[in-house]
């Protein structure tokens, strides 16, 4: 689990993560692994290298929930919700967190030739987490001298930058209780590549995309494996791990699995936000320009998308519209075709009708758009209802249009069906700041910063909500009880954080 932790996007983050203390170690249970995960994350998600783009979000949720649903007992003991995220990052990783969090780089994600590569790579993560490495790893720590989770993370951070830095930080963060733990993670590696073997092919995917993924890490990380001091490698040789998977595959049956095209559109949002400088939008505007010479329409419909979406990115919002007419009439069913058995029947539909609305909304639209895209919006969201993403621009588009009551009706409905996602409180707020309401603006940014893991801030809000002068008897009750709600909250946390 150590190298999987290690490509947490910025060493803040690792200084930021909880210190288990001495009662914990003997045994991590799956209500405190989830915590520990949610803490975590609340530093990921403020992270600016953390990807939050609802369609990748999207994509990345559906896919690897579907890895889970197919293999009983992935969920484990813990009975984990899995939760899936992209990270900006050039490095070839992907990493697991405690109670189910999983993260791609988007290096990764753009490295994957086909989904039963990126299927073996969330495959393997989905073991660590059914199999509690982390759990485990701690348990193994009984007789060791306090070792903060942190001091791990930090030291393999600084390998990243060559191995006297690595040794520094090593010799400093109590090294024998480390070195035991990179040890067990390597049993934990082979581990995970087994279950996520089982996991993939159970879902249908090609077990040889496990053999070819691994290969081309094998070649991406050769330079940094070659930094990297022998103690402070978790992973086991990655030669080691293909001939296992090798061995694995060749007592199966040949399997062909057709990708779906939001593979492919992933690709492309992912390639633009890796790098948003001026270089980095030329440098995926060669690329997109290089693969619309693929004959392949998957891959040129990928492109035409990419530069769509590029030119969104750019202002270009009549260029965009251009170049996502054209990816759409890319895909349309050729007459007479026939497909084989297995192929994906996906169509790329949600991503295309997202990007639309992505155009329609964005500033510089003439407010006569506004009607049509609330009806735009509201069919897209009765022909794709699992996509969040959609579900809010339904919201936005409603707010942009004026339609402000339609819009907090729709919203209040959201947040009770949808409790954990603080972008449907911003979209509240920002509908009752429109309405005039203050009271309630300030009430729904509370939520939306409970949600991000800022307490204090959320009391803050509630604060200038009492002060808002229509605030009725009514809401004056509400904010006191929430309020005292969240400094018990905060007092718990204080006390459990002195005592780890």
């Amino acid at each position: 689990m150590l190298a999987l932790l290690l490509a947490a996007p910025a060493v803040a983050m690792a200084q930021s993560l909880p210190v288990l203390g001495d009662s914990a170690r003997g045994d991590l249970s799956p209500v405190l692994e989830r915590k520990l995960g949610e803490e975590i994350m609340f530093d990921v998600r403020r992270d600016r290298d953390f990807l939050d783009d609802d369609p990748i979000l999207d994509y990345l949720n559906t896919f690897g929930n579907a890895l889970v649903a197919a293999y009983p007992g992935a969920r484990g003991e813990t009975g984990n919700d899995y939760y899936f995220f992209c990270v900006r990052d050039p490095m070839l990783n992907a990493f697991a967190l405690p109670g189910g969090f999983i993260g791609v780089h988007s290096a990764l994600l753009l490295a994957a030739a086909n989904e039963s590569e990126l299927a073996s790579v969330l495959s393997h993560e989905i073991g660590h987490v059914t199999q509690r490495h982390i759990a485990r790893m701690i348990g193994q720590q009984k007789g060791d001298a306090l070792m903060p989770l942190a001091a791990i993370i930090l030291a393999a951070l600084a390998s990243k930058a060559g191995p006297d830095a690595a040794i520094g930080v090593f010799m400093g963060g109590q090294g024998l209780a480390i070195q035991r733990q990179i040890n067990f993670t390597r049993e934990a590696e082979r581990e995970s590549d087994r279950v996520g073997f089982q996991i993939m092919t159970a879902a249908g995917f090609d077990a040889t995309g496990m053999v070819a993924f691994f290969q081309r890490m094998q070649t991406a990380t050769k330079v940094y494996s070659d930094l990297t001091p022998p103690w402070l490698m978790s992973h086991p040789l990655t030669s080691e791990r293909i001939t296992d998977i090798r061995a694995r595959i060749r007592a199966m049956p040949f399997r062909q699995r057709i990708d779906g095209l939001e593979f492919y559109l992933v690709r492309s949002r992912a390639r633009v936000l890796q790098d948003e400088s001026s270089q980095g939008r030329t440098e995926a505007q060669t690329a997109f320009n290089a693969q619309l010479q693929q004959q392949n329409r998957q891959q040129q419909a990928a492109a035409q998308y990419g530069l769509a979406y590029l030119a969104m990115k750019q202002g270009e919002l009549a260029k965009a519209a251009d170049w996502l007419s054209r990816a759409r009439a890319t895909m349309k069913p050729v007459s007479g075709a026939v497909f084989s058995t297995g192929q994906s029947a996906s169509d790329g539909g949600a991503l295309f009708a997202a990007l639309d609305l992505e155009i329609k909304l964005a500033p510089g639209q003439p407010p006569s758009l506004a009607a049509q895209t609330v009806r735009d919006a509201e069919q897209a969201h009765d022909k794709f209802p699992l996509s969040r993403g959609i579900a809010r621009q339904y919201a936005d588009a409603m707010i942009v249009a004026g339609q402000l009551d339609a819009a907090t009706v729709y919203l209040r409905d959201q947040v009770r069906q949808y409790k954990e996602e603080p972008k449907l409180y911003d979209l509240l707020a920002k509908a009752y700041a429109a309405q005039g309401k203050l009271t309630l603006q300030h009430i729904a940014l509370a939520e939306s910063y409970v949600l991000a893991g800022a307490v204090p801030a959320a009391v803050d809000q509630l604060g200038i909500a009492r002060k808002a002068p229509d605030a009725s008897f009514y809401d004056l009750a509400l904010i006191d009880a929430r309020e005292r709600e969240l400094q018990t909250r905060q007092r718990d946390e204080q006390k459990e954080k002195k005592e780890r």
